[in-house]
């Protein structure tokens, strides 16, 4: 390890204020070190033994978070330090970062006990104030960290938990008729058995029921209005008095449900004798809602299995860290999970489906989906219209959420992305959601994160490079 020159010394930021004594202690104890492009300076969890100040070329700081590795900074600043930095605060048994040279790189290495040393002889104040001031800003910024991710946590599980029940409880609801149209027709096939109902009508009958059935399926989504269904209901329940059929009302709405008309109830009558038709219209009626209560538990748990879906591409449980992905699936995935929020919401998607894919990190990108989509419900308070637009710009894939809100007041607009700060209600936000935003787009994601806001409402643009290499 070469000597490193007081005044080379002085030319950096961190130095320049020092007295000559000082520069000349600092030259004597430390030495330069250099490395070649993409050379390992000291690993994560490390013994922490050295500080490691930048003279010439380019690092990237990055931490192990969840098995992937977080880049923290990128910079070819000169005087730009990492390593032993807490040394005179407490003692820094490991290193907390990896440090990744990125171009070859040249660095002032001091040990990590003769940096502290040198701060508590010469800055024994500052020392102390810089203890308390990074120990009290940690401990609070944690806390408050982790009590926006279990706010959010807690928001997502009442929202998912409140998706989840309605399909649920109309499953629930389904499965309950289902039963009670099933022992009714039990009770008709035991009719049947009895011998009361000859061969051939029973041939007939389930003719007519297959054709029934087949109908239903066709014309059961036919567009009809409200005054169009109520006409027809008299039509048919009309047809059913003439053939002194009881309750006459209560099948008719069941035909009708199924898009069954009195064309049909005729063709039913010319094949079935007279004095089995009330009987084979009821069997008929309890087979079309067997079958509507089936699409009612299909439909139902359909939804379920979509939630389900969308909460596998909200958390990105099948996925790597980083990754080609499609930044519709998260935006929808995201609508999705915020359903409960966004209920008196006219979300309105402008996609352009012709979008490659971007490299991105999934899990990351949703968590700003989600904090750009729940800021725009609070600024419309629940009511009004969310545009989530995506197009191509050049290398750049541009995503855009806008709402109609009120907008952003001029006096709080250059502190939107400051972290702890918050418009919102004590209690209510933490301030962590955009600064956090901003920090995924544009450090890991090498993108930017902008807005632009006026009485007409506010739109944030998220740009995304096509072409870039994700740690």
């Amino acid at each position: 390890m070469s000597g490193v020159e007081p005044a080379e010394l002085r030319e950096l930021f961190l130095f320049e204020a020092l007295t000559d004594e000082q520069l000349d202690w600092l030259s004597e104890r430390g030495g330069r070190r250099t490395y070649t492009s993409g050379a390992t300076v000291f690993q994560e969890g490390d013994a922490a033994t050295e500080l490691f100040i930048l003279l010439s070329g380019a690092v990237r700081l990055s931490r192990l978070a969840g098995g992937e590795q977080v880049v923290i900074s990128e910079t070819a600043q000169r005087g730009s330090y990492a390593g032993a930095m807490r040394a005179y605060v407490e003692a820094q048994s490991s290193y907390a970062n990896s440090l990744v040279t990125t171009a070859p790189s040249s660095f002032f290495v001091l040990a990590g006990t003769d940096f502290a040393e040198f701060m508590r002889v010469h800055f024994p104040m500052a020392v102390h104030l810089l203890d308390g001031l990074f120990l009290g800003v940690r401990n609070s910024e944690a806390t408050v960290r982790q009590r926006e991710h279990l706010a959010q946590l807690g928001t997502l599980a009442a929202n998912l938990a409140h998706e989840l029940n309605n399909p649920a409880a109309a499953a629930l609801r389904a499965s309950g008729q289902l039963r009670e149209r099933v022992a009714a027709m039990r009770h008709k096939l035991g009719a049947i058995a009895d011998g009361k109902v000859a061969p051939q009508t029973i041939v007939r009958l389930v003719a007519c029921q297959e054709a029934a059935v087949e109908l239903s399926a066709k014309s059961r989504h036919e567009p009809r209005t409200a005054m169009q269904e109520a006409d027809l209901e008299d039509a048919l329940a009309d047809r059913l008095d003439e053939l002194a059929v009881r309750e006459a009302y209560d099948l008719a709405p069941v035909f009708v449900q199924a898009g069954l008309d009195v064309g049909w109830l005729d063709r039913v009558v010319a094949s079935v004798d007279a004095d089995a038709l009330e009987g084979a219209l009821r069997w008929l009626a309890y087979t079309l809602e067997t079958e509507s209560l089936m699409d009612e538990i299909e439909d139902a748990t359909a939804r379920i299995g979509t939630m389900v879906t969308a909460v596998k591409q909200y958390s990105s449980m099948d996925s790597s860290s980083a990754q080609e992905v499609d930044v519709h699936v998260g935006l929808d995935s995201t609508v999705v999970m915020l359903g409960h929020k966004l209920q008196g919401v006219e979300v309105v998607r402008d996609y352009d489906r012709t979008l490659p894919r971007v490299p991105a990190h999934p899990a990351e990108l949703n968590q700003v989906w989600t904090n750009l989509i729940d800021n725009a419900a609070y600024a419309m308070s629940g009511r009004g219209r969310l545009l989530l637009r995506t197009r191509r710009d050049g290398d750049e894939v541009v995503v855009e959420v806008g709402d109609d809100g009120p907008g952003i007041a001029e006096a709080v607009q250059p502190r939107v992305f400051e972290a702890f700060f918050t418009t919102k209600p004590a209690g209510q936000g933490s301030g962590l959601g955009l600064d956090n935003s901003a920090r995924i787009i544009r450090k890991r994601h090498h993108g930017t994160l902008t807005f632009t806001t006026g009485p007409q409402g506010t739109v944030f643009e998220v740009r995304l490079p096509l072409a870039q290499d994700l740690v």
